[in-house]
């Protein structure tokens, strides 16, 4: 039953997707188009049919992701292609045809109700699957349902109120819908779409790697938003905060119309200035087009684990260092920081096999995980030594607990590159663990650089679950115990001579600009998006 709020502002808090503000009238993905789909048996010839319909679906399916495969590819870029590539394996699997088939013969059933049967099975156990990114594939296997459903029915992808007159078809429209799923990313004419809102889909989706890509805000993780919202509710998003405002007041839209000038002002670059250094942080190879637009001087934070999401698989030695010289190159002499592979807590679990964790956040993660599989760690150090040769390459180790670990990884690490020079890279320390803070002057002293991330150090400084909903008021940078820390690995930064970099939600805040700086802390590394935005704060002082 529908149950709207009022015309009142009322709050949601969810979790921040795609960064960005949105503020736009609501329109609702039509999530029934499938509801009255025919259901009937079939006996005798009727099932020869009925597997012929399937083969049909299944071949103009495949066709239609050919197209979309080539337009991602040159709209967005190869990794992100990929993602629909995969779902083509998907569509082909024998197995899953074969069983299909057999679902029709066995229980004679029409193509529909097979197709629904199969897939809603599969998509159902991968969803009981106490794992978060396995939950997220489970995402492909629904959109190939709805895509042979589409195809059978023909039907397209349609908004709830798109019959009627005032539908603007989702231009320059926030949708609203159930899941975050990578088709509704890119085919509701997202260049268009000023944001999304999902009661479901996670940071590390399909649809959240392509939603970063193309600059959407999304804001996910708000249950039952679409029974509180109707076609044409005026609604404020923040994919930076994970806030959505339903009837936002005078005063709340005023604020936002001011924080998406700052953000308009970002998409005009802004020169750098001599008291600040920004760099970039990025995700894929595709993200330094946005860096050098905004003249970054250099990348500060490149998040190599992203590619081998995109790419939904493990990239071995040549396939990194095809995506890593690509951004060296780009980057014209100006250095970039390969953090090594972060995966584990909420990131990669099923693709790089990892077992169940109860507490995965405090589990096998980032250099623990690295340490533990000496593959992973061979085939990307020698990536990044052959293309360091390229240009000026910095090597940040995440979730770096002490100085000993440090020493280790880093020999494992200098041996695994055999006959391949290491003399060109820097070391350098990620900053995110309490414990590795308080070593902050002996890590310094044997490493070449340091990084502050401020996410994570918030997280576990407070021990507090920065994705939980209920715990969401602990996480937060406003506590003198914060910037106490940062104090200590500010001096020790300045008794080592050694510099250190600020990353994370933190440092692309102006708000937080003038303690940083009053800090010494005057290396930041932030979305390209908010370069801009730190050198007018610092200009406007």
């Amino acid at each position: 039953m529908q149950t709207s709020i009022s015309n009142t502002e009322t709050r949601f808090s969810g979790l921040p997707i795609s960064g960005g503000i949105a503020a736009a009238k609501v329109c609702l993905f039509n999530e029934n188009r499938h509801s009255n789909l025919s259901v009937y048996k079939v006996t005798g010839e009727g099932v020869a049919l009925e597997q012929n319909r399937l083969r049909q679906a299944m071949s103009l399916a495949a066709d239609r992701l050919d197209v979309l495969v080539e337009d991602v590819a040159g709209r967005i870029g190869p990794a992100e292609a990929q993602i629909f590539e995969a779902q083509k394996a998907i569509l082909g699997d024998a197995v899953l045809v074969k069983q299909i088939l057999e679902d029709i013969a066995a229980a004679g059933l029409n193509a529909e109700a097979a197709i629904t049967r199969v897939l809603d099975g599969y998509e159902t156990r991968l969803l009981e699957v106490d794992n978060e990114y396995i939950k997220e594939r489970a995402s492909d296997i629904g959109e190939i349902r709805r895509r042979l459903l589409d195809v059978l029915g023909n039907m397209n992808p349609s908004l709830q109120c798109g019959d009627q007159e005032h539908c603007q078809q989702g231009q320059r429209r926030i949708v609203v819908a159930e899941e975050l799923t990578a088709s509704l990313t890119v085919e509701l004419d997202a260049r268009l779409t000023k944001g999304l809102v999902t009661e479901r889909g996670g940071p590390t989706s399909h649809a959240a790697i392509l939603a970063r890509a193309l600059g959407i805000p999304v804001v996910s993780g708000i249950k039952g938003i679409r029974s509180k919202v109707s076609c044409g509710t005026d609604l404020l998003i923040d994919g930076d905060t994970g806030e959505v405002v339903a009837w936002p007041s005078e005063a709340t839209t005023a604020r936002a119309k001011s924080q998406a000038k700052a953000a308009v002002r970002v998409t005009r670059a802004v020169e750098p200035v001599p008291q600040l250094t920004v760099l970039a942080n990025i995700s894929q190879v595709a993200d330094a087009d946005d860096a050098i637009a905004q003249q970054a001087e250099g990348v500060g934070l490149y998040r190599t684990e992203f590619e081998f999401l995109a790419a939904d698989k493990i990239l071995d030695e040549e396939e990194q260092f095809e995506r890593y010289a690509a951004v060296v190159k780009a980057m014209d002499g100006r250095s970039v920081c390969f953090r090594l592979l972060d995966v584990g807590g909420d990131k990669g679990a099923s693709l790089f096999e990892l077992p169940e964790e109860e507490n995965p956040y405090l589990g096998r993660r980032g250099c623990r995980l690295l340490l533990d599989r000496p593959e992973l760690l061979r085939a990307q150090a020698r990536a990044l030594a052959r293309a360091s040769a390229l240009g000026p390459v910095d090597v940040l180790y995440p979730m770096i607990v002490e100085l000993e670990q440090f020493l280790e990884i880093k020999q494992r690490f200098c041996a695994a590159l055999g006959e391949l020079p290491g003399d060109r890279l820097r070391h350098g320390v990620m900053f995110e663990v309490p414990s590795a803070c308080l070593q902050a002057r002996e890590l310094l002293e044997v490493a070449d650089f340091g990084s502050i991330g401020t996410n994570d150090l918030i997280q576990y400084l407070f021990a507090v679950d920065r994705n939980n909903e209920y715990v969401a008021y602990d996480y937060t940078p406003d506590r003198p115990v914060f910037w106490s820390v940062l104090g200590q690995i500010a001096a020790a930064a300045r008794q080592t001579g050694r510099p250190v970099s600020v990353c994370g939600e933190a440092a692309s805040n102006p708000r937080f600009l003038p303690k940083l700086m009053e800090l010494g802390l005057t290396t930041l590394s932030v979305s390209p998006r908010f370069i801009s935005q730190l050198r007018l704060a610092v200009r406007e002082g």
